[in-house]
């Protein structure tokens, strides 16, 4: 199950009874945490937090129209995703993502490249994702993103 929105609030409000109030706390986490000079928007057809072209005016090497993207959470039909491009591109941070998590839930995360998946609401450790979020400033994503994925 796919939700298709506008914005941010009709991205919420088609999100089931189930899982919207996870969501939202996960969301508020994510803004509390979130470092200066992100924004929050729809994107990829999630809730997107980007760096804007008026700060990082070359946008995505994939789609140079659209911004860059950093992190998103979304409603998935079996579970709450949450995507952190930074721990895709930096492994000292995957790994203290992943024995951070382990230390705090005694599980290893349910985890594609970028995806953490939270198929039941009360597995999301909400601090240990405000934490992650502090971690990369707008420049730090930049400079990483450009050391490893933009052409050269």
């Amino acid at each position: 199950m796919r939700v298709i929105a506008n914005n941010v609030e009709e991205y919420i409000n088609l999100i089931s009874d189930d899982r919207r109030e996870a969501f939202i706390k996960l969301r508020e986490t994510i803004l509390a945490n979130l470092p200066s000079g992100f924004q929050e928007e729809m994107s990829y057809g999630m809730v997107g937090y980007i760096v804007p072209h008026s700060i990082y005016p070359p946008g995505y090497h994939c789609t140079p129209a659209l911004p860059l993207p950093f992190a998103s959470i979304a409603a998935q039909k079996n579970f709450i995703g949450f995507y952190h491009m930074g721990i895709y591109a930096e492994p000292s941070l995957l790994q203290w993502f992943v024995d951070e998590f382990g230390k705090l839930t005694g599980k290893k995360p349910d985890m594609g490249k970028s995806c953490t998946r939270f198929r039941k609401s009360s597995d999301i450790p909400f601090e240990l994702i405000g934490q992650l979020m502090q971690k990369i400033s707008v420049q730090d994503w930049i400079n990483i993103y450009e050391k490893n994925y933009k052409k050269k």
